[in-house]
């Protein structure tokens, strides 16, 4: 056996055992339970398990998919989950080699393993943790420096640390905008009737619109102004959508017709103004540790803000033109299995969050092929 092939069987395994742990996060991180402490146990009687019980696939095979103790039954999704990350490390590892790519090969481990648990909490309750979004953000800017020292740039399009905080803006700023302008709509143009304070959407729609014409320092500095002014006023100073939203649409036609910095250098810097200042309000929210009450009105939203925290994992640990391919993958996807549900007269109960996460794992394998070849085909 060469090495090769012994290091992909040896990712296989370790991708088991990570599969057992990414079971605990599914299970405990919604539950604002602690990943640590207890020790693994039943669900059902709270008996501690075993080592015998905690083997990866085998453990539920031999027990028929109950525990041993109570006799419970045990969820398929748990041998589903292990199976999933050994394959995924397994072809992880054969298509990017330890030997060539070292710490960058690692780095994709950790985005795999963040999207498929990103993705079975979505499943089960409709939110993705910020426990795994914001850390992850950092963790891809982070592994971005292994990319550049392993030589991964140019061999497989990774992005460098400098694009991996692109990457990240822009993912966040793009699917924000989506659901910034998707919100809107919802709303018949109206203007939302309870803005987050001291920062949120508000403060995201003026980032946006003074990014594009001026830049995302910018457009970050003006909606953390924004927000010093909730503050200071002790209530919500309003930013009218039309202003910044209605700016937004407005600019981006001048830009097109050829008025203001162009096109192309307006849309970058609104989505990297936007992104940054999600990203800012995602942080702030998450810090305060104070989630918001189930109960407390709302307006109507096209999308999670999960997912547009998930989308900046994304760019960070795959760079801009890989979250493209990502998300183009994960609308076409979305769109099919809702037509499917459609025909078969199912509601569609499956968030974007997972969508995205299956566009990330095409854009991690052939991404790069379809990177080149539009490249090519625009002749670049």
């Amino acid at each position: 056996m060469s090495l090769d092939l012994l290091l992909v069987v040896f990712a296989g395994v370790f991708g088991l055992l990570v599969g057992s742990f990414s079971n605990v996060l599914i299970h405990r991180l919604p539950r604002g339970e602690n990943i640590a402490f207890p020790p693994s146990h039943c669900p059902h009687c709270d008996h501690r398990l075993s080592a015998r019980d905690l083997v990866p696939v085998g453990s539920w095979v031999a027990l028929g998919g109950k525990c041993r103790y109570c006799r419970a039954p045990i969820k398929a999704r748990y041998p589903v989950v292990e199976l999933l990350t050994g394959v995924g490390y397994a072809v992880i590892a054969a298509l990017y080699p330890f030997a060539l790519y070292g710490g960058a090969t690692l780095g994709l481990f950790v985005l795999f393993t963040l999207l498929l648990v990103a993705s079975a909490i979505d499943l089960d309750t409709y939110t993705i943790p910020d426990e795994l979004t914001l850390p992850g953000v950092a963790l891809g800017v982070g592994f971005s420096f292994l990319n550049a020292r392993s030589g991964a740039v140019e061999g497989l399009g990774l992005p460098t640390p400098a694009e991996a905080v692109q990457g990240a803006l822009l993912g966040a700023g793009l699917l924000v905008t989506i659901d910034l302008i998707g919100s809107w709509v919802l709303r018949r143009f109206r203007e939302r009737r309870y803005p987050e304070t001291p920062i949120g959407y508000q403060q995201i729609a003026l980032a946006l619109l003074v990014g594009a014409w001026a830049g995302p320092v910018w457009g970050v500095a003006a909606a953390v102004l924004s927000a010093a002014a909730n503050l200071l006023a002790r209530r919500v100073v309003r930013v009218p959508e039309l202003l910044t939203l209605g700016g937004l649409l407005v600019s981006v036609m001048l830009g097109g017709s050829g008025f203001g910095p162009g096109l192309i250098v307006m849309v970058q810097g609104a989505l990297a103004a936007g992104g940054a200042a999600a990203l800012l309000a995602g942080v702030y929210w998450w810090l305060r540790g104070d989630a918001a009450d189930e109960d407390a009105p709302f307006d109507p939203s096209a999308m999670g803000f999960g997912d547009v925290k998930l989308a900046a994992v994304i760019g960070a640990f795959l760079g801009w033109e890989r979250l493209l391919v990502a998300v183009v993958v994960a609308v076409f996807a979305g769109a099919l299995l809702g037509l499917v549900q459609l025909a078969l007269k199912r509601e569609n109960r499956i968030k974007f969050g997972p969508y995205l996460a299956l566009g990330a794992v095409v854009a991690l394998i052939w991404g790069g092929a379809v990177v080149e070849s539009y490249r090519t085909l625009l002749g670049l």
